[in-house]
């Protein structure tokens, strides 16, 4: 994926801008950039039902639950990433919409340090929640919870996070944390 990139906005705006953008600059000490640190990144939404709880997956790989999404992967934006892993996960397309909250978290056990993304999934109506079809080698099933309820079933950074977004949601702004802590 790492030629092509891949973007969550317009074909012919983003080809624009990369031609606009010019040749790529030359090193000008050659080697440097591969001694920058590299940093993952991650993108998920926040759906919800007619009630207002969100939409929780449950990985088959991992103990907690999580909201639909995963990992960037070279090349690819947040934006794209998250529709990506959302139709994978789920089987239908979500909307992605508006930007809630970018978290980071510190390196973790194996994990390096991240930038979290979460974005907007919107109402999701019964017609479209009885269309998800789980991709069974990552997702064992599905559910809809108030934040209160999935809190025990969260690592404590996440349910921060989660708890994040929707109060950004809420109050129609975009908020920026640190390992699930409002900063700024």
């Amino acid at each position: 994926m790492a030629g092509n990139p891949v973007h969550g906005g317009d074909e012919a705006r983003f080809a624009r801008d990369l031609r606009d953008e010019g040749e790529p600059e030359a090193e000008f000490h050659p080697g440097i950039a591969a001694r920058f640190p590299r940093k993952n990144a991650a993108a998920g939404v926040l759906a919800r039902d007619e009630h207002g709880r969100v939409l929780f997956v449950c990985p088959t790989y991992k103990p907690f639950l999580e909201i639909p999404g995963g990992l960037v992967e070279d090349g690819e934006s947040p934006l794209a990433a998250c529709r990506r892993e959302v139709r994978e996960e789920l089987g239908i397309d979500v909307a992605a919409g508006r930007l809630l909250v970018v978290d980071w978290l510190p390196a973790h056990g194996v994990w390096r340090d991240s930038l979290q993304f979460v974005f907007d999934g919107g109402v999701l109506s019964r017609e479209r929640i009885g269309a998800i079809r789980l991709a069974a080698d990552e997702v064992s099933r599905f559910e809809f919870l108030d934040l209160e309820a999935a809190r025990a079933r969260l690592r404590p950074s996440k349910a921060r996070r989660i708890a994040l977004a929707y109060q950004a949601f809420l109050d129609g702004e975009t908020v920026y944390g640190e390992f699930g802590r409002r900063l700024g």
